[in-house]
């Protein structure tokens, strides 16, 4: 019968002997390989801003208005939403890594559909369905990466998925900037129909190659398979410490709660839940994506009228996202979560300030070269982005939630992000048209209620491991004081529920 979840035993190779030592090489490995769907998550941000800019794609389209370009741009976000809500379902059913390959599936059948319209509707139901699979896979990725990596390197991990993610931005830059020189009215099917490659690669491999998540298995009470995984992940000796760790974790939570959607709206569990989806809201609610979205008409309002120019320049930014993208991987795991985040704000925020100067100059001064320093002030804004909120918000909302409640807490804080996404695309082009430079300053303001948030609302979880996240805010006793568990006996709860009726008789 077939089985959508992994069901073959995981056994250490034939023939191999000896105790094994952590690889992590093969580490590294499997997050560049599942961050293919970061690749398209990125892919997909920066690919539409060039292209519902350009005449011939407006003329093909013929959308009545702003709103309709924004429209266009901003359900997919919608798509990208359920997509992400869908993740408290199947990665739990199905697996991690099983759940990319299904979103990968869905994302190929809307990469077709869109390339392929002629038409408003049929682009946006294109975008809906390929922001499924999207969805699916930015919080997927994270989810899965995050259960695989070690403690101490978890910022770094994430920090390379966000760097493929950006990789993939820039490659949907630069091929816009490229395939807009073909003379044919056609030219943006072409980078529209190329996503589908990276696509069938992550389907196929993400079912036959990855593994599954070592903490997906242990729910599935499949202990000498998750000890496996993590042997190979991390050697022997470690893999013997997280395996006894996780299934403490597992088993206690298995006894005091039941992990349900009604659960993560519920103390103790509330509070990790606000945090999640407050610090994925803010990163999109500051204005990154109402940047990259329509880089050229920002720039047009800054000045620069050629198009060309405009979109060369645009294609820097994905330049700067990819350059500092790499900052992270080395230094993030340096200082804690909630400091990078701070630093990245105060840059961001000074960043929009620049914008909304140089919008205002331009608007009085047109043809002057001074508009072109306006090119300077997205760049700034993506160099701080990059080295805080780009890894920063999804490590902190992926790592502090409950074993039991990752994937379901995963899902609602993607669906978060996905939410603000929305609302800034949507919302983005008829501000700009009514209030023009204003839209930055309203921005600046979110940085700063941001940084309030962050500052006074959210915990140090910086070397930590996801098994101590319960205790670090408070949910394992209060879970146990609920149930009338004592939580230093937390390892008398796992030999509980591995004895058999006889054993208890």
């Amino acid at each position: 019968m077939f089985d959508i979840k992994q069901t073959k035993p995981i056994c250490r190779p034939a023939g191999e002997v000896g105790r094994r030592v952590a690889n992590l090489r093969y580490v590294y490995l499997l997050t560049a390989f599942v961050s293919i769907g970061a690749l398209l998550f990125g892919y997909d941000q920066g690919v539409m801003g060039v292209i519902v800019a350009d005449s011939r794609w407006i003329s093909t389209m013929k959308p009545a208005n702003s709103w309709v370009t924004g429209a266009v741009v901003s359900l997919y976000d919608i798509g990208c939403l359920i997509g992400a809500l869908s993740i408290g379902f199947m990665a739990d059913h199905y697996g991690r890594e099983r759940t990319l390959s299904i979103a990968s599936m869905i994302f190929i059948i809307g990469a077709v559909l869109q390339s392929a319209s002629f038409n408003i509707t049929s682009i946006t139901i294109g975008r809906v369905i390929l922001g499924f699979g999207v969805g699916t896979c930015a919080g997927g990725v994270p989810l899965y990466v995050s259960e695989i990596a070690p403690a101490g390197l978890r910022g770094r991990i994430i920090g390379i998925e966000q760097m493929i993610l950006c990789f993939g931005e820039l490659i949907a830059f630069w091929l816009n900037y490229g395939f807009n020189f073909l003379e044919t009215p056609d030219w943006w099917r072409i980078p529209l129909a190329i996503q589908i490659i990276p696509a069938v690669i992550l389907a196929v491999g993400c079912w036959l190659w990855v593994p599954p998540s070592p903490r997906w298995l242990v729910q599935q009470d499949r202990h000498e398979c998750a000890r496996e995984v993590l042997a190979q992940l991390h050697g022997d000796e470690a893999a013997d410490l997280q395996i006894a760790e996780i299934a403490e974790e597992v088993a206690f939570e298995k006894a005091v709660a039941t992990a349900t959607w009604r659960d993560m709206f519920k103390a103790p569990v509330l509070r990790v839940t606000l945090l999640a989806t407050g610090v994925q809201f803010f990163q999109q609610i500051t204005g990154t994506n109402s940047i990259l979205y329509y880089t050229p008409s920002l720039f047009e309002r800054g000045g620069i009228t050629d198009p060309k120019t405009a979109n060369l320049a645009t294609g820097g930014v994905g330049v700067v996202l990819f350059v500092f993208a790499w900052v992270p991987i080395f230094l993030f795991d340096r200082l804690g979560r909630k400091t990078w985040l701070q630093i990245g704000l105060v840059g961001m925020c000074a960043a929009m300030i620049g914008i909304t100067v140089l919008q205002w100059h331009a608007e009085g001064h047109p043809g002057d070269n001074g508009n072109y320093a306006i090119v300077a002030f997205p760049y700034l804004f993506y160099v701080f982005f990059n080295i805080s909120w780009g890894v920063g918000s999804w490590t902190y909302a992926t790592e502090i939630f409950p074993v039991m409640s990752r994937a379901k807490g995963n899902a609602l804080s993607t669906a978060s992000l996905w939410l603000s996404c929305y609302i800034v695309a949507q919302a983005s082009p008829p501000i700009a048209s009514a209030i023009g430079w204003g839209l930055y300053i309203i921005y600046s303001c979110i940085c700063v209620l941001a940084f309030v948030f962050v500052r006074y609302a959210m915990v140090e979880t910086r070397g930590k491991t996801l098994e101590e996240m319960s205790a670090l805010f408070g949910i394992e006793s209060k879970l146990a004081r609920r149930s009338a568990v004592d939580v230093d006996a937390k390892a008398n709860v796992i030999r509980i529920e591995e004895s058999t009726p006889d054993d208890l008789s």
